[in-house]
């Protein structure tokens, strides 16, 4: 019934402007969905979500490859904006717990992809990018840069972000109350600040620019964050990024990575689900207990500890954690330290992980 239903669905023939119109209208709908039920993500995932809705019917549209860059650098920059100096002191402070943290977790996480990759669930290289507990869109793009499917790795991460919000939240409300947790209000189109916005814009457009001369693997996203966490402080730059920029940003980078859908593609994912719900589910539960221990052996709060081991997500856990009395600069230098972590070793070990896959074919 769903082959046959996906089958039916075409939209070959229809114009472009059709095409993009409709893309729009379900775009808009996912998102306002997204963001009626409180979802993190919302406008990323409900342009995604409509995107493939829109790929589904083998529509021609496509994002242009200028915008998917110049959105990268704003991902950049939007890291960047959490590498505080407060960020530096708490990892001061905290580096060993970091360290075997964060080394727990990418363990935990890698074994996760391998199984993944040993049971052919999918390719090896996406399996370990998709099991990657980082910036879920960071991933994405920085897995297509090192030769993995973005739409494999992408139907991985945004799986596991679904999860792990809904699991961190209901934590957060069993440990709380239900009332507490509140969503702070968003002034969408707020007055332009020039002498702090000016120069954000000139380090997106700079950062783009430099991250393609430089030919780095995702420097179009790496060398934006380096630049605007430097920048920024030194007290040279004031990251302004309003929420119509990064709204606009977000959707159009779940437009490239929905509409990268093809029907195969969707009929591939659609089989694994099960797999990667429930490896998700395994992994979440061992993170989770490996946060509440080292809470309990270190004296640190049981929320704090949690909220800092989770497996990805690392913007959806601070949102969750700015709403509590936990200790927010550990839980963002724990995950964004994580990140990078993943940046240097993530293409060496996803090459280990094939060619030992490799061995075992053998």
């Amino acid at each position: 019934m769903f082959r046959s239903a996906i089958a039916a669905y075409s939209l070959v023939k229809a114009p472009r402007a059709l095409q993009w119109l409709l893309l729009l209208l379900v775009s808009a709908l996912f998102i306002l969905l997204g963001f009626a039920s409180e979802l993190p993500a919302a406008a990323l995932l409900g342009a995604m979500f409509g995107a493939i809705f829109i790929a589904a019917g083998q529509a021609t549209v496509r994002v242009h490859r200028s915008l998917a860059l110049v959105t990268q650098a704003v991902v950049g920059v939007f890291i960047a904006r959490a590498i505080t100096v407060e960020f530096f002191l708490s990892m001061g402070r905290h580096l060993p717990v970091i360290a075997v943290s964060i080394a727990f977790v990418l363990l935990a996480s890698m074994v996760m992809g391998y199984i993944l990759a040993l049971m052919k669930v999918f390719p090896g290289t996406s399996a370990i990018w998709g099991a990657a507990p980082g910036a879920a869109t960071a991933m994405t793009l920085l897995a297509e840069d090192h030769g993995a499917d973005a739409r494999l790795v992408a139907f991985m991460q945004y799986v596991r972000v679904v999860m792990v919000t809904t699991v961190a939240t209901l934590v957060f409300r069993l440990t709380h109350g239900a009332d507490t947790m509140t969503a702070p209000d968003v002034i969408w189109f707020p007055a332009i600040n020039w002498p702090s916005f000016g120069p954000t814009l000139l380090l997106i457009l700079g950062g783009t620019i430099l991250g393609v001369i430089s030919r780095i693997p995702s420097g179009v996203l790496v060398i934006p964050l380096i630049l605007g966490a430097l920048l920024q402080d030194f007290g040279l730059v004031t990251i302004d990024l309003p929420p119509w920029l990064l709204v606009a940003s977000f959707v159009l980078i779940g437009w490239r990575i929905g509409l990268g859908f093809s029907r195969p593609i969707l009929l591939h994912t659609a089989r694994r689900f099960p797999a990667v719900f429930f490896s998700t589910l395994i992994l979440i539960a061992v993170c989770g207990l490996f946060g509440l221990a080292l809470g309990h052996l270190l004296g640190i709060d049981p929320l704090t500890a949690y909220l800092a081991t989770s497996p990805g997500g690392a913007d959806t856990v601070a949102i969750i954690a700015a709403s509590s009395d936990v200790d927010l600069p550990f839980i963002v230098a724990m995950q964004t330290s994580r990140f990078f972590v993943i940046l240097l070793i993530g293409p060496a070990v996803a090459r280990a992980v094939v060619r030992l896959l490799a061995r075992r074919s053998q």
